[in-house]
C-alpha cells in the first residue's frame, strides 16, 4: 500500500511527540514542510488524486464564474452538470462505506432524504500571501495547553497545522480556515416547528472580520482575537432591532459576546456564549459550538485523530443559493435534495470524547474536515447513552472573487425531536458574503452596538 506524505509524517513524528515534556507540541521540520510545494497542496492536502480515479488532482486553478456579480449574488459554476447518481434509503447499502453516519440516519429517518452525489471538483484555492503564511505556520505553530484547553501558538495569516499530528489541530485548522479576510452579508435563518413549518427565525445582516487572516500584518501584533462579528436583527418584527456582537480569541478565556435587547434599550454581556448551551439566534435548536459545525471551546473535549477517509460531503453548494426563494430550499424536515450538491472527497475524521467530570449534552462527536479548506461540511453528536442524536451540517460555496471556498449555509438537524434549523440562507438577498475593506476594531465592540440601536 503506497504511503502517504501525512503518513509518513505521523510515523516518523511519534518517537519525537513521545519525549515532549513542555506541553507544547513542536512544527515540523524543513524537509516535511517542504512537502507542501510538492506532494501536497500550499494548504496540506494531498495533490494527487485518489486511485480510482474519482477525486482528480488538485490544480490550484481557479473556478471560472464563481465571483460575486453586481446583483450581491453568486452564479453555479457547474449549473450544468447533473448527478452522477443518487444514494437513498434502498440503495445506501451499496455507498455504506462512503457514507457519514449522519447521513445514513438521515436516510433511515426520513424516506424523502436523498444524497445527489455529484462530479468532484477541488475548488478551494486561497491567495498566494495565505500560502506563504502557511508554509511558515507549518514549521513556527506549535499547540499548547492552554487556560481553554489546547490552542495555537506561533500561527498567523495561513493554515496554523497544515501537516497535522493530532485531532485538535485538525479542529484549529476548521475555525481559522480561511474564509476572507472581512465581509457584510445578509441571511435568513429558520426553524423547523412541530407541524412541519418552516418558520422565520432571523432576517440578519451580519458584519465579520477575522484578524487573523489581516493581509500585510505582522504576526507579532496579533492580539489573538480571530473572530469578529456583530449581527443586526431586522427580523421577525418581535426581534427586529436586536443585535448581538461577540469577539473570539485563540484563549478562549477571554472570549467576549453582548447583546442589545429592544425591550430593555440596554447591552448585556452573556454570560456563557459557549458550549452547549442553547443559542437564542436558533430558537435553541443548535447551542453555541455548533455555528458553522463547531465553534466551541476545546477543553471539555479529548481529540482523537482517526484518520483520512474519502467520503460523500456537501460541497461546492453555489446550487443551493440559485433559486429566488428560500421555500424553494426549504423541505420537508430538511434542505430540498434538489438543491444540495454532494461529492467525494477526503476528510480528516475527528473524535471528540467528552472528559471525566466535563459537562456537555453530547457525550461524544464525529467531524469530517475537509481536506482541501479545512472546513468541516457535516458531524455527528451522540448523546450519554451512545445514541446519535444530532447532525450538524455546512455547505461550502465557491467564492472566486476572494478567493476561498468558505461555509455560507449552516444547520443542524436534531433526530430525536425532528426539530431543525437552517442558518445563511440567500436566497432572497443581495449581499451575498460580500468582501469588504477592513473593518475597525471599534465596530465590534458594545459601545458602537449600543449606538446602532434602532428601537
Amino acid at each position: 500500500m503506497k504511503t502517504t506524505p501525512q503518513r509518513r509524517f505521523l510515523l516518523a513524528l511519534a518517537p519525537a511527540v513521545a519525549l515532549l515534556t513542555s506541553g507544547a507540541q513542536a512544527g515540523v521540520t524543513a524537509q516535511q514542510a517542504a512537502d507542501l510545494k510538492t506532494t501536497l497542496t500550499p494548504m496540506g492536502a494531498e495533490r494527487a488524486g485518489n486511485k480510482e480515479g474519482t477525486i482528480p488532482a488538485w490544480t490550484g486553478a481557479p473556478t471560472a464564474n464563481a465571483a460575486l456579480t453586481p446583483d450581491g449574488r453568486r452564479a453555479d459554476p457547474f449549473a450544468g452538470e447533473k448527478p452522477l447518481f443518487s444514494i437513498s434509503a434502498r440503495n445506501m447499502a451499496e455507498y455504506a462505506d462512503r457514507l457519514t453516519e449522519g447521513a445514513k440516519a438521515m436516510l433511515k429517518k426520513y424516506p424523502d432524504f436523498r444524497v445527489d452525489v455529484y462530479k468532484t471538483h477541488r475548488t478551494a484555492i486561497a491567495p498566494q500571501w495565505v500560502y506563504a503564511a502557511t508554509a511558515k505556520n507549518a514549521l513556527a505553530a506549535t499547540l499548547v495547553d492552554g487556560a481553554a484547553g489546547p490552542e495555537p501558538k506561533g500561527a498567523f495569516g495561513g493554515v496554523p497545522f497544515p501537516i497535522p499530528k493530532t485531532g485538535a489541530e485538525v479542529m484549529w485548522n476548521h475555525k481559522l480556515a480561511w474564509r476572507g479576510t472581512a465581509w457584510y452579508w445578509e441571511f435568513h435563518g429558520y426553524q423547523l416547528a412541530a407541524d412541519g413549518r418552516w418558520i422565520l427565525a432571523g432576517d440578519t445582516a451580519n458584519d465579520q472580520t477575522m484578524p487573523y487572516y489581516a493581509p500585510g500584518a505582522s504576526g507579532d501584533k496579533f492580539n489573538g482575537e480571530y473572530w469578529l462579528v456583530r449581527s443586526l436583527s431586522r427580523g421577525p418584527a418581535m426581534r427586529a432591532g436586536e443585535a448581538i456582537t461577540g469577539r473570539l480569541a485563540l484563549d478562549e478565556t477571554t472570549n467576549a459576546t453582548w447583546v442589545y435587547l429592544t425591550g430593555q434599550r440596554r447591552v448585556r454581556k452573556l454570560p456563557n456564549a459557549c458550549c452547549d448551551t442553547p443559542a437564542p439566534f436558533s430558537a435553541g435548536i443548535t447551542t453555541f459550538d455548533e455555528v458553522e459545525v463547531f465553534a466551541g471551546r476545546m477543553d471539555r473535549f479529548d481529540w482523537k485523530l482517526v484518520g483520512k477517509k474519502d467520503v460523500f460531503i456537501p460541497y461546492n453548494s453555489n446550487r443551493t443559493h440559485v433559486p429566488a426563494k428560500d421555500s424553494e430550499v426549504l423541505g420537508s424536515h430538511f434542505i430540498n435534495p434538489d438543491h444540495v450538491r454532494w461529492e467525494l472527497h477526503r476528510v480528516w475524521v475527528v473524535e471528540s470524547t467528552l472528559k471525566p467530570g466535563a459537562r456537555h449534552t453530547s457525550q461524544k462527536s464525529r467531524y469530517y474536515v475537509d481536506e482541501d479548506s479545512w472546513q468541516a461540511p457535516i458531524a455527528e453528536r451522540y448523546d450519554a447513552n451512545g445514541q446519535l442524536t444530532r447532525v450538524p451540517f455546512g455547505l461550502p460555496t465557491v467564492l472566486g472573487d476572494i478567493p476561498a471556498t468558505a461555509i455560507v449555509s449552516w444547520g443542524v438537524y436534531d433526530l430525536n425531536s425532528g426539530a431543525s434549523y437552517v442558518n445563511g440562507l440567500v436566497n432572497e438577498r443581495r449581499a451575498a458574503y460580500k468582501p469588504m475593506p477592513a473593518y475597525k476594531d471599534l465596530v465590534f465592540t458594545p459601545d458602537a452596538m449600543a449606538g446602532d440601536g434602532v428601537r
